[in-house]
């Protein structure tokens, strides 16, 4: 699956890779550098990331729709079990 970001995120995403290597490895980097790294971690790295992100989902649900039952319980048949019983006359 392509791992696509809207163009303002592709936006901010070069700039912070941008300002990470001008401050962490005292280099600067330029646009195309920046967008071409960006695309290889979107293309390397991305699918990994995707993946946890949709295992993690999936415990998630998992475990709700495990507890649906006694999230979502209601007693069945209640009238006459709350009715108070009396006695005919005979």
């Amino acid at each position: 699956m392509l791992i696509a970001l809207s163009k303002d995120d592709t936006a901010r995403a070069i700039a912070s890779i941008r300002r990470y290597f001008a401050e962490e490895i005292d280099q600067e980097l330029g646009e195309l550098p920046a967008r071409l790294l960006l695309g290889f971690i979107m293309t390397e790295i991305g699918p990994s990331v995707y993946n946890a992100a949709i295992a993690d989902a999936q415990v998630f649900l998992r475990d709700r729709v495990a507890d649906l039952e006694g999230a979502c319980y209601a007693p069945e048949f209640q009238y006459w079990a709350q009715k108070p019983v009396r006695e005919r006359p005979r």
